[in-house]
């Protein structure tokens, strides 16, 4: 699985980042997804725009039509100059036309998960046809999953950990979630081994190096999340 695209060789939370994925050979692709203050879904990790774009401020303090002309490319290099801000539907889109599998994080600091849920929801059943294997929905936000499910949806689900809680099997039972996405720093054998007989498939994240993935593999792991799909899936294989 791309993180946030391939985020070693292209730029973070593009389509461009998702072009290179795909031509990378990854599967699926994780990105992150937040709203602007109108709640119109987009791609983009940090609270404030300047890391990643030549914005400044706080995204969800601004609107779409504020947002139009970032550039969200260049401050990785110069042949990503102009990489727009993407909408939730254009990568939905280009996730369709490469065959990719869309992993979306959800992405808030409180407050909005009902009506951030409810825009991706919306933009989904908008744009991804119901003949396809459904996106997945993460997060790190247990407000997020929870209104997912309070809002309707059926769609896989993915609770995101640093560290596992000591309710955090139970949590994620109850929301009926399919996976566990779990830091590299934690995946030890013993939790990959109770995560997996509590019935849920292990994704490892942010995994760049090909040895520790072999390992982690050998453990169990059954997805790793990487910055480097192409590398890995070279040195690795498929599985």
């Amino acid at each position: 699985m791309g993180h946030r695209g391939a985020a070693e060789a292209a730029p973070e939370n593009t389509l461009a980042g998702i072009r290179t994925a795909a031509r990378q050979g990854a599967a699926w692709v994780e990105f992150d997804v937040q709203t602007t203050r109108d709640l119109a879904p987009v791609l983009f990790h940090d609270t404030k725009l300047g890391r990643t774009s030549n914005g400044r401020g706080v995204l969800v303090e601004q609107d779409l039509a504020d947002l139009r002309g970032l550039d969200c490319g260049a401050w990785f290099g110069a042949d990503f100059a102009g990489e727009p801000l993407p909408l939730l539907r254009d990568a939905l889109a280009l996730l369709l036309a490469e065959d990719l599998h869309p992993n979306i994080e959800l992405k808030t600091d409180g407050g909005n998960e009902r009506d951030l849920v409810a825009a991706t929801l919306r933009e989904i059943a908008a744009h991804w046809p119901a003949d396809k294997p459904p996106p997945m929905i993460s997060s790190f936000s247990r407000l997020c999953l929870e209104q997912v499910r309070a809002q309707g949806s059926d769609l896989p689900l993915g609770y995101i950990c640093l560290k596992l809680p000591k309710d955090g099997l139970a949590f994620a039972r109850r929301l009926n979630c399919e996976s566990l996405h779990i830091s590299k720093k934690i995946a030890r054998r013993p939790l990959i081994g109770k995560i997996k007989e509590a019935g849920f498939e292990v994704a490892v994240f942010t995994v760049n190096d090909p040895a520790r993935a072999k390992r982690l593999l050998a453990r169990g792991v059954d997805c790793i999340i990487t910055d480097t799909p192409g590398r890995i899936l070279a040195e690795v294989g498929r599985g």
